[in-house]
């Protein structure tokens, strides 16, 4: 089946549109995946409409049905079967399934939880550089986070000098290594952080040991039957729906300080500037986000030092928020892969080829994309990103 067509052949049958079938079905499930394919056709009309900004040509419009194809597979992935009274941790994402802002140096968990549940989470920090937790406020349902309520990182909880630990999330207080809950919760974000040379989540063999489960057994699950296909689906549709014609283009006035108005340069933050407002944001990075624009013969350089933090990288992203292939191209860069310069700061090339330089972020031919930094629980003001456009030709 393609977006838009609502019809599928039968063997020695006439074609007949899904809607029709569900409705001769009484199954429940029927009715909601006609409402799938509903959805897709909506997508494919609305979406991609000719007054869809940043999806005009081939190129945009191909990046946009990629976000619908992964918006899928994650919504089938991690909210079909959820179950909020016997959670499971699910890597969000992957060289190939990417949303919201994927990081290569970073591996992303998440699990669906009751907020009037009480659950224990174990784990082992596997030698990242930073490990949290963060409560995401109406992330239920399918329905895409709204801001943080709560977050607990590896500086606020013990862990042993094996690396393991053990939490408790739940609405009563405990005297250690508590994660809060409380009505509106629906799900539990994880994020693990690592400086290596090769981006860690490049690797398909590592893995967070990382487990949850309710302080009281509720005993196994019941079947998946007509009801809960169909419920399942329901989720279904509502992430996509969330994440494609129902996800929020704000006007930049709204947009954070460290959301550049300008494109090819960065601006500041603001002091006491919170992330707890959006969703799947971590209330103890500090960012800074502009949106490129480059001829294939052009570079743009960025230049700046590092303050002291216990993270920091720059990312590549489509205006999907989504990388290009990082397997085998560098679209990222933590501060373990650059190279310095004598005094300590850095020079790193934005560009369609290489400028000659290991400091390079291969936009894969992308004229237009986003740059995403990074600088995780900073100690000091981070210094200004200085940008310039320059012609590839004037580099060495």
């Amino acid at each position: 089946m393609a977006p838009g067509n609502s019809t599928i052949e039968a063997p020695g049958a006439s074609s007949l549109t899904l809607a029709a079938q569900a409705a001769a079905s009484s199954d429940a499930a029927a009715g909601a995946f006609a409402e799938l394919s509903a959805l897709l056709a909506e997508i494919e009309a609305e979406y991609f409409g000719p007054d869809r900004r940043r999806l005009q040509t081939p190129e945009e419009r191909a990046a946009g049905r990629y976000l619908v194809a992964n918006a899928l597979q994650h919504g089938f992935q991690c909210w079909f079967e959820s179950d909020p009274a016997r959670p499971v941790f699910q890597r969000w994402l992957s060289p190939t399934k990417k949303l919201l802002g994927d990081n290569p140096d970073a591996l992303y968990y998440g699990a669906v939880t009751d907020p009037a549940g009480s659950y224990r989470i174990r784990g082992n920090v596997e030698g990242a550089c930073y490990t949290s937790f963060s409560v995401e406020a109406g992330a239920q349902d399918g329905n895409l986070s709204k801001g943080v309520i709560s977050t607990l990182n590896d500086t606020e909880f013990d862990v042993a000098a094996d690396g393991s630990y053990e939490l408790i999330a739940s609405s009563e207080p405990q005297p250690r290594n508590w994660l809060r809950l409380e009505p509106g919760a629906g799900s539990i974000t994880t994020r693990h952080y690592w400086e290596w040379e090769r981006s860690v989540a490049a690797d398909p063999t590592f893995h967070v040991p990382l487990w949850i489960e309710p302080l009281e057994n509720p005993g196994p699950a019941a079947p998946m039957d007509d009801a809960a296909v169909a419920a399942g689906i329901q989720r279904v549709i509502n992430f996509v729906r969330g994440l494609t014609i129902g996800f929020p283009e704000l006007p930049p006035e709204v947009m954070p300080a460290w959301v550049s108005r300008e494109v090819n340069r960065f601006s500041g933050s603001e002091a006491g500037e919170s992330n707890t407002e959006i969703g799947y944001a971590a209330k103890d990075n500090d960012y800074r986000q502009t949106v490129y624009e480059l001829d294939p013969d052009q570079a743009l350089v960025m230049r700046g030092r590092f303050p002291r933090c216990r993270f920091a990288n720059v990312v590549l992203w489509n205006h999907r928020l989504q990388t290009p292939p990082y397997r085998y191209r560098q679209v990222s860069l933590n501060r373990r892969q650059l190279r310095y310069e004598r005094d300590g700061s850095f020079e790193i090339f934005v560009a369609h080829r290489d400028p000659g330089s290991p400091n390079w972020l291969d936009v894969a031919g992308l004229r237009s994309g986003m740059l995403f930094w990074r600088f995780l629980l900073p100690e000091e003001e981070v210094p200004p990103i200085e940008t310039e456009v320059v012609d590839l030709s004037t580099l060495g």
